[in-house]
């Protein structure tokens, strides 16, 4: 009996929209608390909050960036207990507003706040470009030039190695490698500005 007890807690896990399968884990938000970070999530930097969604992908909440911040700060919040190496994470994400900023990103192999990985999206400028933020600083490594229709976007991100591969929508559109960070870091979610986005279905599996 106590084997088969293991086996079943090790299959599945499922608390506050966090679920654990299979040595994958996902964030659907739907058991959050509204009004309030998600649990296992840090607000590290902007007004991330669980926010009701009629069109999101899985009923009923996501979790949104919701500050208006300056030019020149970047949203982002980290998901404790998520530390990976080699990834492969997968967000969907659509744009609610921003003047200065639209859409967001994927964060990984983060140290803290300032030194991470991110991969992002913003329909405003019709871009999709990779990074490196380095003691807050962001260097672009690559980026890519994409037109897309208003609404929910998947973005999908792996790294092996040095080896990044960055997709929208299931089409690759950034190839490169880098070797910044080369230890395992958290996850986690990304805006830029006055940015307000939604993010649902976030899903990561890989080496921790």
């Amino acid at each position: 009996m106590r084997k088969i007890v293991i086996f079943v807690l090790g299959l599945i896990f499922i608390a506050g929209g966090i679920a654990a399968q299979n040595g994958k884990m996902s964030w659907n938000f739907d058991k959050d608390k509204v009004g309030e970070i998600a649990k296992g999530f840090t607000s590290e930097v902007g007004k991330w909050e669980v926010t009701p969604d009629g069109a999101a992908p899985s009923k009923p909440n996501v979790l949104a960036q919701l500050a208006k911040s300056s030019g020149p700060t970047f949203n982002i919040t980290l998901v404790n207990g998520a530390n990976y190496k080699d990834v492969d994470i997968t967000v969907k994400m659509k744009a609610i507003a921003g003047s200065t900023d639209q859409g967001g990103g994927i964060v990984w192999r983060a140290k803290d706040p300032k030194n991470y990985y991110v991969a992002r999206f913003n329909p405003l400028e019709d871009n999709y470009n990779l990074y490196h933020v380095v003691n807050g600083r962001r260097s672009e490594i690559k980026g890519a030039k994409v037109k897309s229709a208003p609404g929910w976007h998947t973005l999908q991100v792996t790294m092996t190695g040095d080896h990044i591969q960055c997709y929208l929508d299931g089409r690759k559109h950034l190839d490169a490698k880098d070797s910044t960070f080369k230890e395992a870091g958290k996850i986690g979610l990304w805006g830029k500005s006055d940015a307000q986005s939604h993010f649902d279905d976030l899903e990561v599996s890989g080496k921790q």
